[in-house]
């Protein structure tokens, strides 16, 4: 029992939602969705005969319609699927498109790109004004860049850990820093084992990785006391189990306890970028080793990049020779090609400026507000939590404190409801849960639309 008196298990409690009620909306919505998409449908048989699960990527499946929309053309915050309906877009391809779909200058960017060459494992102009504008951003002096997020991760891992000389890492509970081995970790009754779901984990993660809960200080120093702790990977606030944001002063405790204990920490930003231009990183004060950004960085063009600190930048190059630079573990042939550092550059000079961050964060606040208002008034015991231009509504009373408080208010029947109730009224939320981003065309439009459709759907439940 907290000191408000509310029982843990009503405190995080998932929604008493009818069972009953909530499969006939559903299964009505599902006919709707059909019935509404035949050439997704089409296409969808189709690519059975070709592509595995009848999709390019096995998470397309998780959409909640019977089978993914397969768009045709988008542009901004909307998207046009082959059906010829129209969506606002608050996924954003999950944050790979949180500078809008294709923004012109992107576009022509790309375009002039193209006609003067692509990769050459040579670098370009542009890598210099990138790294320059990465060090004024977030303060760490020295960069390279990768293809996604998951690479920038396992490269910023295999240099803490060469210049630690320490065999495991540091993850939170219900964390995802990408397809990284050692990230798919979790507790279970406080052991530490393969995440569910994981698939074929080359090595049982206990033997790889500590897990605590995110804003536990005493869980975090009994972790790395065990001094065998390369680094702790962190997002500064975890968003891919709902939003969790760290208690007040907790980073400041827990970059502390790293340096005490002779962890290096890594602040995985590829998602809390929506927290401004400079990321939380910037916002916070936080003073990272090593620093992660991927997706939005491009504008959709693949592109990732991982920085450090001038400590970092002297330890590893002192133990890295030149004749095996290029069997380390560390690089790719198609890393830091032209194709990508001209989006980054572009995407940095006139996409993801302070302006359009001015613009997108009072959006972000403008659906937490409308969804909070419409939950009032259908008295559900859910929250909604903002990071930026990012919010998010979880199915407990009180925002969660971690991953192991989020995961247990989670409702994936119900979930599921709410995202198709909202594409077939075109409206697309995020699959992996109730996550709204906001982009620099995204209008006040756009986010009014979702909370006149959310309270309909939450209407009709209760």
């Amino acid at each position: 029992m907290d000191a408000s008196g509310v029982q843990d298990s009503e405190k995080f409690s998932m929604t008493t939602a009818d069972r009953k009620k909530l499969h006939a909306l559903r299964e009505r919505e599902e006919q709707r969705f059909v019935a509404e998409h035949p050439r997704s449908a089409e296409l969808y048989q189709r690519a059975q005969g070709s592509l595995l699960g009848g999709v390019p990527m096995n998470w397309m499946k998780k959409w909640a319609g019977a089978f993914p929309v397969f768009v045709a053309h988008a542009s901004g915050a909307h998207f046009t699927d082959v059906d010829g309906r129209e969506y606002v877009d608050l996924c954003l391809g999950d944050t790979g498109a949180m500078t809008g779909h294709s923004p012109k200058v992107v576009a022509d960017a790309m375009a002039r790109r193209v006609r003067e060459g692509l990769t050459f494992m040579l670098p370009t102009e542009d890598a210099v004004w990138i790294g320059e504008e990465l060090r004024r951003r977030f303060g760490l002096p020295y960069w390279q860049f990768t293809l996604t997020a998951t690479d920038a991760n396992r490269f910023a891992i295999r240099i803490a850990r060469e210049i630690t000389q320490r065999a495991k890492i540091l993850v939170f509970h219900y964390c995802y820093h990408g397809t990284v081995d050692e990230t798919f970790a979790s507790l279970n009754d406080g052991v530490v084992g393969p995440r569910r779901g994981n698939i074929g984990p080359p090595v049982d993660p206990a033997e790889t990785t500590r897990v605590v809960e995110f804003n536990d200080l005493n869980a975090l120093e009994e972790a790395l006391r065990h001094n065998d702790v390369a680094c702790v990977l962190a997002e500064p606030a975890m968003t891919n189990v709902g939003i969790i944001l760290p208690d007040e002063d907790y980073w400041v405790a827990a970059q502390q306890l790293a340096k005490r204990y002779g962890s290096l920490f890594i602040a995985d930003e590829t998602h809390s970028i929506c927290a401004g231009p400079g990321g939380c990183t910037r916002l916070w004060n936080l003073q990272p080793d090593l620093f992660v950004l991927g997706k939005a960085i491009g504008s959709g063009i693949p592109a990732a990049t991982y920085g450090c600190t001038e400590e970092v930048a002297q330890r590893i190059s002192a133990r890295i020779e030149l004749e095996d630079c290029d069997v380390g573990g560390i690089g790719g042939t198609l890393s830091g090609n032209a194709m990508s550092l001209a989006a980054m550059r572009v995407t940095l000079e006139q996409v993801l400026t302070p302006a359009a961050f001015e613009h997108m964060i009072p959006l972000a606040a403008r659906f937490a507000d409308g969804v909070a208002a419409k939950i009032r008034a259908a008295k559900l015991p859910w929250n909604v939590t903002q990071l930026g231009c990012r919010a998010e509504y979880t199915f407990c009373l009180q925002a969660p404190r971690n991953g192991g408080e989020s995961a247990a208010a989670a409702d994936f029947e119900l979930e599921r409801f709410l995202h198709l109730y909202a594409l077939n009224r075109g409206v697309l939320l995020t699959p992996f849960h109730n996550m709204a981003l906001m982009c620099p065309a995204t209008s006040a439009e756009d986010v009014d639309l979702h909370t006149r459709v959310f309270a309909k759907a939450v209407g009709e439940l209760v």
